[in-house]
């Protein structure tokens, strides 16, 4: 009796299963299936299309603000309140218009004869832009329209025979007829001299002219040794307003 009872206080005691139960899901595990290198491609270019279409996006967006900007600042600088510094708009035209200022070259004439006829532009100290020279005597237009026309010659010498006299000459083209557009007198004798030298006078003449592509001026004198070809004493010039 006594071997009994120690073997079976020595054995555990197992709880009986727990039996399933029903209607309960198991959860069943399916491996993924790779995607193959074929079926990547198309998900892959449409990645790229939208990379490069919001790149162009951005482009765009900065051009546009660019442009605005330098239209913004070119109606800035054109109004009245203008930044301080630039000029407006109309003297930034100016800088491109159709212009000259001619040099006249230096002759020597003898003081024994009479010699009439046109003055010679010194062509290399000359500025001229958009109008064009005509055997150093001429000046060619090129651009149609209202020129500004100005003339000026000193006379360093008078004669008593002859009226101190400046004309500017005008002609359709290089063959066609001459016609005086402006003209201007100047005499030692009746106040009209120079005050710094009252052996001196000049003769000024200015006017708006209406100018057709290929007209020609040119300054013509009654006694060309009687001019003072000091530089700033005799010129001529021209722009288009």
């Amino acid at each position: 009796m006594i071997n009994t009872y120690q073997t079976s206080m020595a054995l555990p005691q197992v709880p009986p299963p727990v039996p399933p139960r029903l209607g309960r899901s198991q959860p069943v595990l399916i491996p993924a299936q790779i995607p193959s290198p074929g079926h990547s491609k198309p998900l892959l270019r449409f990645l790229v299309a939208v990379v490069v279409f919001h790149l162009l996006l951005s482009v765009g967006g900065f051009l546009y603000l660019y442009y605005t900007e330098r239209q913004l600042s070119h109606a800035t600088y054109s109004s009245p309140q203008g930044r301080v510094g630039f000029p407006p708009i109309e003297k930034q035209e100016t800088a491109y218009r159709a212009l000259a200022r001619m040099v006249i070259k230096p002759r020597s004439y003898s003081t024994k004869a009479k010699t009439s006829g046109y003055l010679q532009w010194d062509t290399d100290h000359s500025l001229y832009r958009d109008i064009n020279y005509f055997h150093s005597t001429w000046v060619t237009i090129l651009q149609p329209g209202d020129y500004f026309v100005y003339s000026r010659v000193t006379f360093s010498r008078g004669d008593s025979t002859i009226p101190l006299t400046s004309f500017v000459k005008m002609r359709k083209s290089d063959s066609g007829e001459e016609k005086v557009v402006m003209k201007a007198y100047c005499s030692m004798s009746n106040g009209m001299g120079s005050m710094l030298n009252p052996h001196m006078c000049t003769a000024t003449q200015q006017d708006v002219i209406t100018l057709e592509r290929g007209n020609q001026l040119s300054v013509w004198v009654e006694d060309l040794s009687l001019v003072d070809y000091e530089v700033g004493a005799t010129s001529f010039g021209m722009y288009k307003v």
